[in-house]
């Protein structure tokens, strides 16, 4: 049996009945990660020490018949960006190459206090910044697929490593499309939350107003475990929803016929990978096969949806980065006065996307521009937000492509900013509405690189896109 290969479901199941213990599973994992991580490059930190320690705590915890949750004794990794206790938190920046946070994120206090095992912190864009994770100071995280091509981006790291079996699941971050993406480029399945499930706090901000974090995992079933724990109001930040998660895992199992599904013809685009369309007119298939209705919608506002975003996005992005400035966070370079030492740090500290970013926000929000650009985007916004809620008063959820093409070769993008932002074409307007989204696997393409497609539900109805993936998932495994 090749532990490592196995849902994070069935570990769980196997460890509550006394087939494997947590360390068994711990140690595995750990195995894989290090003998074939040299090659993917998935995390930039690990935690071997800590995690067996987890783990055997996690075990005693067995023993005494006093677990905690499905979850207790699991090894999981989280994205680069999550703040962790006396543990390296980098955002794979050079300026927080040696940050420690003084306290945990609370998605990992809920995860911790669920019994939960860290094998580390994965690989990422810099700040988040990016579809490929080509943008960080620790180098590209490579394909598990094709160890030529990307692993997306930005939640590439974590993708890569539930890919590659290196970890039982994963925590990542969605601002455009930076779950789903990598998910769909690496075979896994990941969910983008509704803006508000999940808390933010303590987690490294890119842009506040569109900023998400979500599971990564094998399947829609580990993802729902995943989410029972890390959903919910937190007091400390007040963007969470005081709507109460539901029990993700009852919804799992009930048929979705008679369910209407939504397909925006705007989705359907030239030059997208014919390989992908036939992918996504398969998972049609899959659902019209399990008694679900494809419906064609229009989403009118959608080719606004990646302007809009670079104006938005950016803006939060240019007022977020100020705080790295040497002195509060940071590696502090120049000593002359004040000026100095925020132009040096900054200088040496960020990478050229980030810098980027900052500079398009800055004239965005500038005097003279707010109204141009910025207001404009938000009134935009909000008719991208108006098109879902009109769609989903004559559809249950939507079907679209998660990118225009599988993943695609190390470097080909980088020299090409416009090409690259244009990765997160499907994924970005659900990000703006603030709904939920979800990459499942479907099939690979004639190069054996996955292919993933995305549903899209409405605000806070998780449930319902866990609900259809599970069961798509079902149907493809028959």
């Amino acid at each position: 049996m090749n532990i490592t290969k196995l849902t994070l479901s069935e570990l769980s199941q196997k460890f509550q009945d006394g087939e494997l213990t947590s360390r068994e599973i711990t140690e595995a994992f750990i195995k894989n990660i290090e003998d074939r991580d040299k090659d993917i490059n998935a995390f930039v930190t690990t935690t071997f020490d800590l995690a067996r320690e987890m783990a055997d705590a996690a075990d005693s915890r067995y023993q005494n018949d006093t677990l905690k949750s499905p979850l207790d004794g699991m090894p999981i990794d989280l994205k680069d960006v999550i703040s962790t206790k006396e543990v390296r938190t980098t955002a794979s920046s050079k300026i927080l190459n040696d940050y420690q946070p003084p306290f945990d994120a609370t998605v990992w206090k809920k995860l911790k206090n669920a019994g939960a095992v860290l094998l580390g912190k994965t690989n990422t864009d810099e700040f988040t910044m990016g579809a490929s994770t080509e943008n960080s100071v620790f180098g590209v995280t490579k394909n598990p697929y094709d160890l030529t091509k990307v692993a997306g981006g930005s939640s590439g790291g974590p993708a890569a490593s539930v890919g590659a079996n290196f970890s039982a699941g994963s925590i990542g971050t969605d601002t455009g499309g930076s779950i789903r993406q990598p998910a769909s480029f690496c075979g896994a399945t990941g969910l983008k939350v509704s803006y508000g499930r999940v808390s933010r706090l303590g987690t490294i901000p890119m842009a506040s107003s569109l900023d998400t974090i979500g599971p990564i995992a094998k399947t829609a079933e580990d993802c729902a475990m995943i989410l029972q724990i890390i959903a919910g109001k937190d007091e400390k930040d007040s963007t969470t929803s005081p709507l109460e998660p539901v029990n993700y895992k009852t919804f799992l199992e009930k048929k979705i016929s008679g369910l209407k599904i939504g397909v925006p013809k705007e989705y359907i685009i030239d030059g997208i990978d014919s390989e992908v369309l036939q992918t996504f007119n398969a998972s049609k298939a899959i659902l019209e096969d399990l008694g679900a209705k494809i419906i064609e919608i229009s989403l009118p506002h959608t080719k606004y949806a990646v302007p809009t975003y670079y104006i938005v996005a950016p803006s939060e992005i240019s007022a977020n980065m100020s705080r790295f400035d040497g002195i509060r966070f940071g590696t502090k370079k120049g000593e002359k006065d004040l000026e100095e030492i925020y132009t040096e740090t900054r200088e040496e500290g960020f990478g050229d996307e980030v810098k980027r970013r900052i500079l398009i926000g800055a004239y965005s929000l500038s005097a003279g521009y707010y109204d141009a650009f910025y207001r404009k985007a938000q009134k935009v916004r909000t008719l991208i937000k108006q098109d879902f809620e009109k769609a989903f008063e004559d559809v249950d959820a939507i079907l679209t492509p998660v990118s225009p093409t599988p993943a695609f070769d190390i470097g080909q993008n980088t020299e090409d900013p416009l090409k690259m932002y244009l990765e997160d074409i499907f994924t970005i307007p659900a990000s703006l509405a603030g709904i939920c989204g979800l990459s499942t696997p479907i099939g690979k393409s004639k190069g054996n690189l996955p292919i993933g497609i995305q549903l899209l539900g409405p605000a806070f109805k998780e449930e319902l896109i866990l609900q259809i993936a599970h069961q798509m998932q079902k149907s493809i495994q028959k």
